[in-house]
């Protein structure tokens, strides 16, 4: 309130003060100039005029009485040399007026030029400014040439500040759309958008709201500061919308809005702001495909804030990285559930991931792809300045014409092309001539005997590459869409592969270094599990560096953790496994780790570090240390560690640098190993469920089905025991098959009476319910459940109902009798689709019998 009463005082303070000037820099000349010319001549004239008429007053007397009529004559004739007098000086002060008013406008006549010319300028850059609205008054060109030239200094200030807030937002554009690319699933990208955004602009909240079909909808991410409320999972119908509101934003319309108050909102829209404590807010759509996912919304709760055009860029730039991310965790999603594909895709990346120069991974990539997909012609084509470019790589069939080295020039592509592909965009063309191509693309697609093709773009170091392209040349096809979505993603492994690629050659022409930097990576990654990865790691670092042990040390939750690789010189004591706590490291040393910080110790005893990690390094034997961290999925994972223990040790900084870049490779194997254990995983178990479901198939009546569940089943997840439990009509039953490990007691034919059951989970497993459990004691089971479990030597449980003609036949049931066990979703549906297996196939062996013995009756 204070702020804006002293800017309304200086305002007002300015006006009186320009109201003071109102007459003109030419007006104000002119009076100058007749004043210091004229009145000098006036002035004189009129005292010689007055001094001669008190003469002759003085001398007439005596003229008079020497003669009246000489007298006569003498004072006329005095009379008409003073008007003659006065008559001159008034001619001599016109012309000095004259002179000096054409002095004056000739003097200033371009500082008048130069305030208009500043003034045309200043209306430009500020046509509402308060200046413009106080000055329409004023001519005063010198004053205003003096305020406009304040103007532009001040708006050089704010330009200069205004560009260097873009290039921060650019840089922080690139960092944002990367830690959300590098999400895996909608979750984490919603997730990381939201906190990342929120701590990049200082925002009260940043949420994510979600469309249904009815256009009202929920918001399903969000970060917010401590102490507003959340809007986590609120549900909202017709939210902030009049009619046409769902198409302006399907078309990309943003909204900045700096005072809810000031903004034309209805009185709903208002209280619903109210209740969340919003002041100001900021919406941008966010497109999943070519539909309106959603909103990526910023709440300013603490103050009003007036949204500048370069945030509002921003943020509207990330809303559709967003869309994109949301696509790309679409595509992974689809690719996990198919095995086939995922195999595929494996196999592919690991070809080109094993490729350590541009020119192999291009190579590479453009065999294998043709294989893959079965089609005529593979290519990459690299786009130079000005988007034309050469096709640098070919797989053909024999038969087409090849365009290896071909050099096109394409003038459509840059007319509304660049910027899609450089989004994301892939483009799949059944029929070039049933497509709505411009005709020099045909033209193009004809001379190399294209009927078909399938674009996508090749990102490299975040920018347009190039293109990778599949032709078909003998049919037009129809692309189907998991083929597009392989492409895709490989086209997208091509560019982090060049990333590489183009690190290495970097690293390579740095010397011997850069070689061993190669070498430790090629081994690194061809490791194809975390295991395997952080073993060799540590081999490799060791012979590299010469030094005397390389370790890997792994984080818990509080930042404590644990030696989970080694590799040391026999002469010194082995941590390998050795559990540490090191009260110093949380405080402080977290994030400027995770932050990238490598940390090089020439001698222990010199740089100042605290008796507690003296304590530590010494009962390692440690003179000399060398710390990079790990990175795993963007955490902090662990620390890639270096040990002179020997002797003191100065650190060379090709030594750190290799070593940093080392432990980067390291956190980039180790998520790929996680992808391609996960998919793999995902294989077995598609395998897996194909074996024991065609096992359990050749079994021809109910019996055999059930025994050869049990014993697949209890060999395929490792686990101590598994049965069969079936229900008599009041619910009560008996167990009719089991497979258990020897050394736990057998409860095959036991009858079981569970007065729980019918309390509510008939239904429950009637409609499906599977029920994991991992620990007897720590679920909220009843005592009578506890009891039985217990009498089973049973530790964790999991539970799956077995459906026979849609009625609730009996239940599978694994038993982990060893120790409790953390069931993996994987397991658990794999064991739900057993149990649908079972119940179809004893399906299946009870019509078999039937017809059997109708044929035997018959």
């Amino acid at each position: 309130m204070s702020q804006s009463f002293s800017q309304t005082q200086a305002r007002r303070n300015r006006q009186q003060k320009l109201w003071q000037q109102k007459w003109s820099l030419k007006t104000k000349a002119i009076v100058w100039a007749l004043g210091i010319s004229v009145l000098p001549v006036v002035a004189i004239g009129t005292a010689t005029y007055y001094y001669g008429i008190n003469l002759i007053t003085k001398q007439i007397p005596q003229v008079r009485q020497e003669s009246a009529k000489s007298s006569t004559e003498t004072e006329l004739a005095l009379q008409g040399q003073l008007s003659l007098l006065l008559a001159g000086m008034g001619g001599t002060a016109i012309l000095a007026g004259a002179i000096a008013t054409f002095m004056a406008n000739r003097a200033i006549s371009r500082v008048s030029k130069a305030a208009v010319t500043s003034n045309i300028i200043k209306n430009k850059l500020r046509p509402d400014s308060d200046f413009t609205k106080t000055f329409i008054a004023s001519e005063d060109e010198l004053a205003m040439l003096e305020r406009n030239i304040n103007l532009f200094t001040e708006l050089l200030s704010v330009l200069g500040q205004q560009k260097e807030a873009e290039a921060d937002y650019s840089q922080l554009l690139m960092k944002i759309t990367r830690w959300v690319r590098e999400s895996f699933n909608e979750e984490d990208v919603l997730k990381t958008t939201s906190e990342e955004i929120r701590k990049a602009l200082n925002i009260d909240r940043v949420t994510i709201f979600c469309f249904n079909s009815n256009t009202n909808g929920s918001f399903i991410a969000e970060s917010v500061a401590v102490g507003l409320p959340k809007m986590l999972g609120v549900t909202i119908s017709n939210p902030w919308f009049e009619a046409g509101y769902i198409e302006k934003y399907h078309n990309g319309r943003i909204r900045a809005i700096d005072d809810i108050y000031q903004a034309d909102l209805n009185d709903g829209d208002i209280e619903l702001l109210e209740q969340f404590g919003v002041k100001s807010n900021l919406v941008a759509p966010i497109l999943k495909g070519k539909q309106l996912f959603g909103l990526l919304i910023a709440h300013q709760c603490s103050r009003l804030r007036y949204w500048q055009q370069s945030e509002i860029d921003l943020f509207a730039q990330i809303a559709m990285q967003v869309g994109f991310a949301l696509d790309y965790a679409k595509l992974l999603e689809q690719v996990d559930t198919k095995a086939d594909k995922a195999e595929v895709f494996i196999e592919i990346t690991r070809s080109i991931r094993q490729s350590l120069n541009e020119e192999d991974v291009i190579k590479t990539t453009v065999e294998e792809v043709r294989k893959v997909l079965s089609t005529d012609r593979i290519l990459v084509y690299s786009f130079d300045a000005n988007w034309s470019g050469t096709v640098i790589a070919e797989s053909v069939v024999p038969g087409y014409p090849k365009v290896l080295r071909a050099e096109i020039q394409d003038p459509c592509f840059t007319q509304g092309y660049v910027e899609k592909y450089q989004s994301g965009r892939v483009q799949a063309t059944n029929n070039i001539y049933e497509a709505d191509l411009n005709d020099c693309h045909i033209n193009l697609l004809e001379s190399f005997a294209v009927k078909a093709n399938l674009v996508a773009p090749i990102l490299k170091d975040e920018q347009l590459f190039g293109l990778l392209i599949a032709h078909q040349c003998s049919r037009p096809r129809n692309w189907q869409k998991p083929e597009i979505d392989l492409f895709t993603q490989i086209a997208m492994q091509v560019g982090f592969a060049l990333d590489h690629a183009r690190l290495l050659q970097r690293v390579n022409a740095e010397g011997v270094q850069s070689q061993l930097l190669a070498d430790t990576i090629g081994s690194i990654r061809q490791s194809l599990n975390e295991e395997n990865v952080i073993k060799t790691t540590v081999e490799e670092v060791r012979k590299v560096l010469g030094t005397d042990r390389v370790l890997v040390y792994s984080f818990d939750a509080n930042w404590s953790g644990t030696v989970i690789a080694e590799s040391v010189v026999l002469t010194y004591p082995k941590v390998l496994r050795a559990e540490i706590e090191d009260p110093c490291f949380a405080e402080g040393y977290v994030e400027q780790y995770r932050s990238g910080r490598v940390l090089a110790i020439n001698n222990i005893y010199e740089v100042g570090l605290a008796d507690c990690h003296i304590s530590l390094l010494e009962s390692f034997a440690v003179k000399a240390n060398l710390v990079a961290p790990i990175l795993k999925d963007e955490q902090l994972f662990g620390l890639l560690i270096a040990h002179q223990c020997s002797r003191p040790r100065d650190w060379q900084q090709p030594e750190i640098d290799l070593f940093a870049q080392i432990a980067i490779q390291v956190g980039f194997a180790l998520d790929h190993a996680r992808l391609l254990q996960r998919i793999e995983a995902e294989s077995m178990r598609s395998q897996l469920l194909v074996d024991i479901t065609r096992s359990i198939r050749q079994s021809l009546n109910q019996e055999d089905v059930i025994k050869t569940t049990v014993e697949e089943v209890r060999k395929a997840l490792s686990v101590d025991r598994v049965l069969v439990y079936s229900f008599y009509a009041n619910w009560l039953g008996i167990i009719i098959a089991e497979s258990v490990v020897p050394g736990y007691p057998k409860v095959l034919r036991s009858k079981i009476y569970d007065p729980c059951f019918t309390q509510g989970y008939v239904e429950k497993y009637q409609s499906g319910r599977v029920v994991a459990i991992n620990n007897i004691y720590e679920s909220d089971l009843a005592d009578c459940h506890i009891s039985l479990l217990e009498s089973f030597a049973v530790k964790a449980n999991l539970v799956a109902p077995i459906i026979k003609d849609e009625q609730l036949f009996g239940l599978l049931i694994a038993h982990q009798c060893s120790e409790p066990r953390d069931w993996q979703q994987p397991e658990i549906d794999l064991f739900a689709q057993i149990a649908m297996q079972v119940g179809f196939t004893l399906d299946h062996a009870r019509l078999l019998q039937a017809y059997e013995a109708a044929e035997a009756n018959g």
